[in-house]
């Protein structure tokens, strides 16, 4: 595998930033491609310094993306920066434009973890027909509850400036909402991994329970594990399994 650290100019950000890029270094024909996305106090070196990303994407003959959005919660901020719109419209294209890597629907992933998670499944509910599978772990699901009712100071902080006075409850920000009003068979494949220590697990638990009332198949499991990397490394593993059969 090549790790590629790529610094290049956003124009949707208007400003150079970084994303970390694993390449298979050998097959004929342009491998699949995982958007992997980080967590809100990491970066797009995160995945491969805490976990062993490289190795287990080396097996699966994967190319893994991933990019950097700082604590933006990948939306197109308030007051800030429009990270949604790099992450959805310029960030495909310049990955077409640098790598070679497959831009086939069947041949195209995205997951994350926390921050992350909310982030892959805002991508996959919103552009389904981009993505033939999506995975969050240990997701921030939730995030009308986060502007809502989230009392921790670090949140209260980060607030004004991703959403300002938008609401997000009912809107294209909601998951929630987005999976209550999904069309089940336009979707691509979901999968749901937290631990039963999270945080976050009631977020997750809200998820899958929305997703059952909405009919939306979504493959989740809830054990032992906390907010931490041990739990992340050894669920992407399960991840990159569900989603690409070994070689």
């Amino acid at each position: 595998m090549a790790v590629i650290r790529c610094d290049f100019f956003a124009e949707t950000l208007e400003l150079s930033t970084s994303m970390t890029v694993l390449l298979p270094d050998e097959g004929a024909t342009p491998p699949p491609v995982l958007y992997l996305l980080h967590g809100l106090s990491d970066d797009h070196t995160a995945w491969t310094r805490f976990t062993s990303i490289e190795r287990y994407a080396y097996d699966k003959g994967l190319a893994v993306v991933m990019p950097q959005v700082h604590r933006s919660f990948y939306a197109d901020e308030a007051v800030g920066l429009r990270f949604w719109d790099f992450l959805t419209a310029e960030l495909p294209a310049v990955v077409d434009r640098f790598f070679k890597v497959s831009a086939r629907r069947e041949d195209t992933y995205v997951a994350g973890l926390s921050m992350g998670g909310y982030g892959a499944f805002k991508w996959a509910l919103r552009e389904p027909a981009r993505f033939t599978a999506a995975a969050s772990l240990s997701g921030a699901l939730d995030l009308a509850y986060i502007q809502e009712s989230d009392l921790r100071p670090h949140i209260r902080e980060l607030a004004p400036r991703v959403f300002g006075d938008r609401r997000v409850r009912g809107g294209d920000a909601d998951l929630l909402h987005l999976i209550r009003t999904a069309e089940p068979a336009e979707l691509p494949r979901l999968m749901l991994r937290c631990g039963t220590e999270d945080h976050l697990v009631e977020q997750n638990e809200r998820f899958v329970a929305a997703a059952a009332d909405a009919g939306v198949s979504l493959d989740a499991d809830f054990g032992p594990g906390e907010h931490v990397w041990q739990y992340w490394d050894d669920q992407i593993r399960v991840v990159l399994d569900w989603m690409i059969p070994k070689r």
